[in-house]
């Protein structure tokens, strides 16, 4: 078929080479324009789907927005039959969805209803879901409300981080489009409408709610950390042997028996530090400006001594 692909990051590129190995024609692709990265801002960044795209030799558009009606209808004279929607990060118009012949399809990263929005992958392992899937669905004016194409479930497990689950999630992804595209072309794909119960919306990760909160119970403190790992990370701060409390970012724990202070470490060789109730062994942490580092190696280094307070 003759497809329009839209996507921007890395989440987005394995369904775009997926797509092209299938052999379809990619008419276009979408992405989020260049934005300015580094410490200064200087330099221009194209998204990690520009450059692939670039890389497969294909044509590549970067609106802002679709309200220019130019942009518009630059889209419809592609005259594609079907539009490819994956992480892209615009709510789509209209004229957008239904500018192909068979209109838009999403590939989504959650079990629809559940966890409708930006950042369905880190809300399931913060809430403590123990599964979770990919779904193929035709869009509509709704924020992922859409009938259902496919769906294929993923097991969370109970120490997988949001990245280990995204690169697992993305590879699931670009295989059921595919599979999708082909029933699509074949003319034997069928839709459901979703659930009316159950939805959720997974907001996205706002900087305010990365602090850790050792004060919750442990299970709530591991689920919070694995699902902001590696990115943004969740954090804590503390004071090491010169006296000045410094941020840390914590990328892994696990679950540990103990009990004591919220906040305080409880056995500083194990690294255990004790929740509102129970208790977590910090598993990989990093300082800023340094490397992440498994805790052994970080607490050889910067050691936090038993009765520690982190907050």
């Amino acid at each position: 078929m003759k497809v329009i692909f839209m996507g921007s990051p890395d989440f987005s590129v394995p369904t775009l080479r997926a797509l092209v190995d299938a052999g379809h024609e990619i008419a276009c692709v979408y992405a989020q324009p260049p934005r300015a990265a580094g410490r200064r801002g200087l330099a221009e960044v194209k998204t990690p789907v520009h450059q692939a795209a670039e890389l497969l030799g294909l044509p590549v558009r970067t609106p802002l927005n679709f309200k220019a009606e130019e942009d518009r209808a630059a889209f419809a004279a592609l005259k594609a039959d079907v539009a490819v929607v994956v992480a892209y990060g615009l709510l789509l118009p209209e004229a957008i969805l239904s500018g192909t012949r068979h209109g838009c399809f999403n590939g989504h990263a959650s079990l629809l209803p559940r966890w409708r929005g930006a950042a369905p992958l880190q809300r399931a392992i913060m809430a403590g879901d123990s599964e979770t899937g990919m779904m193929v669905m035709k869009m509509d004016k709704g924020l992922d409300t859409g009938p259902v194409a496919l769906t294929e479930k993923v097991a969370i497990t109970p120490d997988m981080t949001a990245g280990a689950l995204h690169d697992r999630m993305m590879q699931v992804g670009a295989r059921l489009m595919v599979k999708a595209m082909a029933a699509l072309e074949a003319g034997t794909l069928q839709l459901c409408e979703q659930a009316a119960e159950g939805a959720t919306y997974a907001r996205k990760i706002d900087k305010g709610e990365t602090r850790v909160d050792f004060s919750r119970p442990a299970e709530a403190v591991h689920n919070h950390v694995r699902g902001l790992s590696p990115f943004p990370g969740a954090w804590f701060e503390t004071a090491f042997a010169d006296g000045k409390p410094e941020r840390v970012k914590l990328l892994e724990t696990r679950l540990a028996t103990g009990s004591g202070p919220a906040g305080t470490v409880i056995d500083a060789e194990a690294g255990i530090v004790a929740c509102g109730t129970g208790a977590v062994a910090l598993a990989r942490l990093q300082k800023a400006g340094g490397k992440a580092l498994d805790a052994e190696a970080f607490l050889r280094g910067h050691p936090l001594p038993k009765g520690t307070v982190l907050g």
